[in-house]
């Protein structure tokens, strides 16, 4: 008996058909000579009894000579422990005698790090003695497993994938059990501290992004827009500098209108073209997932992994945005099936055929362990919205990455004008004279263009004036040529923050992790080294949210108050290093190319957390205890004492459920303002509350003896009196009335 193990139940029920195993059994189908069994992902994991120790500052760090299995744990309702999965066990015994019955293995696993993990962690635990090989594809469609399964390879081609994923999976448990033991035995026990390899830089890139936005001092420009016309033909020009001076602004506005022509001094044209996007890799499907549809990281993973098991997309989990030349053989039918697809990109797949390819994206050496992620030749039915719209992203890239260049004409003319004809000025315009592959979008409207938007730069973005005067059409000038001024505007605008990172722009960050340096030589060198891997990146999102570090407000991600405490703890400490997560991502690509060991990763890791321990509890700052119950940057309720969770109209105790609302007066408080006063017992003097009779007035807010929020006017200039009332309360203020109970 020949036996397949899968990854999940419905892989392996497609894989059962393929060889007719149609009996169905307790875990597995057997027929054919085949018995087909699964797990249910990490049926097993790795373990050891100091795991087990008590959580005391002298008894880190952690650190086992070796590592053990067991069967993967949940989480009991009652007790609220971690304890073996009776199912996982079961499955385990299933699995045990089957293999023991075998003549050989067919691992077929998903084909990937991770997955060969699995596979590996399971054998060793039932005791498997049988030879195994290897089921590698790239899609489910019965002519790959076919194909697989008459080519299958020996297991020991892929012995230094598992080096890599058992490198990761022991390097992320030493690091995850003594960063998060050593950060909650320094903050007294006040909760679990969790912290991880990557989970811990993931988190840091959002807190460093939300306090550069929040701390961002914006600066007042003005910038001029003048219109004129030429040959019947309207345009626009801008001063070709911001002004910082608004009066030197309005001065050069009356000069140009009293001299009443502006001139042609120089004229640039240049032909430029725009080759067409790489195919998807499993980042840049999500990113634009999150951009265009909101969808996160994690939906859109989940989405691509139900179509590839649905046979209409290949492997997912792939970091490659490449195919090699036998693929690319195949691309012709699969445009040509797009014609036959309920997709909204079918009458621009019909209007390819017969045309010449795009080689771009075809690059065998940048192949990783699969493939970009393309349709498969299966035509797709009933699929969901949601389902839709992910196999519609992969369509549009893949017919994009096939099509011609974009062919574009950029003008660019300077002008002077004014009295004295010394103000410069610039107009700038483009023309698409033959849009290529940028006509594949063109069915979805605006939405299908953001992307391609032109970005501003230097002080403040670009406005949606400055884009759309920058795509504008261009009379024909020549050195010399003299236009009217038939209107001067000066506009007024602030330079603008970095925009809070949403999934899609912390995806970026996280795969490109390297540009966030700012020393240039370390930068160059680390240029295309991330954190994380296109497959674990959704999952290490998920953890910050789900661990309460990190919201969503709307597409953006806000750090917790909590979250941003424990990276004040440790952004300056080892664990939050993205330089070195980076490297040790390098590092485990090494050793699947086998110019690392497994073993010298393992000795950097544990040198490594012994550093890092030493670190958080020394803690010479003191910043380990600003997460604890008496941090003086927690929230503490006045009633009760017990901790404060922020939320975005109120504060709320934990306990005791004592709420504060966040609007008083018609006023909104911001975090900062609601940190200080819990920290303080009273904020600084805010402008802009209203009473009911419409009057505005300042005054700080404070804590009363009963633990009221109350108005404070001691601070309050004599020039500002508060306004008098006789009903107290929020609205109408006396000198000491309540704000909100």
């Amino acid at each position: 008996m020949i036996v397949i193990i899968a990854e999940k139940p419905s892989v392996g029920r497609e894989l059962a058909r393929i060889v007719g195993a149609t009996t169905r059994a307790d875990g597995y189908m057997s027929g054919n000579g085949y018995a087909v069994t699964w797990a249910f992902g990490h049926l097993v994991q790795i373990t050891t009894p100091l795991s087990q120790t008590p959580w005391r500052r002298d008894l880190l760090p952690i650190m086992p000579d070796q590592f053990y299995l067991e069967v993967g744990t949940r989480t009991d309702s009652k007790s609220g422990k971690k304890v073996p999965d009776e199912g996982y066990a079961h499955q385990l015994e299933v699995i045990r005698t089957l293999f023991n019955d075998a003549e050989y293995i067919i691992n077929a696993g998903d084909a990937g790090r991770e997955g060969e993990l699995i596979q590996r962690y399971i054998y060793a635990y039932v005791g498997c003695t049988r030879p195994v090989k290897r089921l590698w594809i790239s899609s489910l469609t019965d002519k790959a497993i076919r194909e697989g399964l008459a080519s299958l390879h020996d297991s020991s081609e892929f012995d230094s994938l598992y080096a890599a994923g058992k490198a990761r999976n022991e390097a992320d448990w030493l690091v995850g059990i003594n960063a998060t033991r050593a950060l909650t035995v320094l903050s007294g026990g006040n909760g679990v501290k969790s912290l991880g390899r990557v989970q811990t830089p993931t988190l840091a890139m959002v807190c460093k992004r939300f306090q550069e936005h929040e701390n961002f001092v914006p600066q007042t420009f003005w910038t001029l827009r003048v219109s004129s016309a030429k040959d019947g033909l309207p345009f626009k020009a801008s001063s070709k500098d911001k002004y910082t001076e608004k009066d030197k602004a309005e001065g050069d506005m009356r000069s140009l209108f009293e001299g009443k022509e502006m001139t042609v001094r120089t004229m640039e044209q240049k032909d430029k073209t725009i080759p067409p996007p790489y195919l998807h890799d499993l980042t840049s499907l999500q990113k634009e997932a999150n951009k265009r549809y909101n969808l996160s990281a994690q939906t859109t993973l989940d989405i691509a992994q139900s179509l590839y098991e649905k046979k209409v997309l290949t492997y997912p989990r792939t970091g490659s945005k490449f195919i090699p030349e036998d693929v690319f053989a195949t691309i012709p039918s699969l445009i040509a099936n797009v014609t036959q697809t309920p997709s909204r990109y079918a009458p621009y797949a019909a209007s390819m055929a017969g045309k010449t390819l795009s080689k771009r994206s075809v690059d065998q050496t940048k192949v990783t362990d699969h493939h970009a992620i393309l349709p498969t030749e299966v035509t797709p039915t009933g699929l969901g919205d949601l389902e839709q719209k992910v196999y519609d992203l992969v369509i549009c890239r893949m017919l994009e990455a096939m099509s011609p260049v974009c062919e574009m004409q950029s003008t660019v003319v300077e002008f002077t004008g004014g009295t004295q004809d010394n103000i410069p000025l610039v107009a700038k315009g483009s023309v698409t004279k033959a849009p290529g592959w940028k006509a594949v979008r063109m069915v979805d409207g605006p939405e299908g263009q953001d992307e391609d938007k032109p970005k501003g730069k230097g002080k403040g973005k670009a406005s949606d004036e400055e884009n759309k005067d920058d795509q504008q059409s261009l009379p024909s000038f020549k050195v010399g040529d003299r236009v009217p001024v038939l209107k001067v505007e000066c506009k007024e605008d602030k330079t603008k923050p970095k925009p809070l990172h949403t999934e899609a722009t912390l995806l970026e960050a996280m795969e490109h992790a390297g540009r966030e340096l700012t020393d240039e030589q370390l930068k160059d060198a680390l240029k295309d080294v991330g954190i994380g891997t296109p497959a674990t990146r959704a999952g290490e999102i998920e953890m910050i949210l789900s661990r309460g570090y990190v919201q969503r407000k709307g597409k953006s991600l806000i750090p917790t108050p909590l979250g941003l405490n424990i990276y004040e703890s440790v952004k300056d400490k080892y664990i939050a290093n993205v330089e070195m997560t980076g490297r040790w991502e390098t590092s485990l690509a090494k050793i699947v190319d086998g110019k690392v060991s497994a073993k010298a990763f393992d000795e950097s890791i544990r040198r490594f957390v012994v550093a890092l321990t030493s670190e958080i509890l020394e803690d010479k700052d003191g910043k380990g205890a600003r997460i604890g119950a008496s941090s003086p940057d927690a929230m503490i309720c006045p009633k009760c004492g017990a901790a404060m969770t922020m939320w975005d109209k109120c504060v709320k105790c934990t306990s005791c459920g004592q709420v504060y609302w966040r609007e008083v007066a018609h006023k909104k408080l911001s975090e900062a303002t609601m940190r200080k006063l819990f920290r303080d017992g009273k904020t600084q003097v805010l402008k802009g509350f209203v009473s009911a009779k419409g009057n505005t007035f300042d005054a700080a807010i404070a804590l009363n003896t009963l633990g009221l929020m109350v108005f404070d006017f001691s601070d309050v200039p004599p020039k500002t009196p508060p306004p008098s009332s006789s009903g107290g309360g929020p609205s109408d203020p006396p000198s000491s009335s309540q704000a909100s109970s």
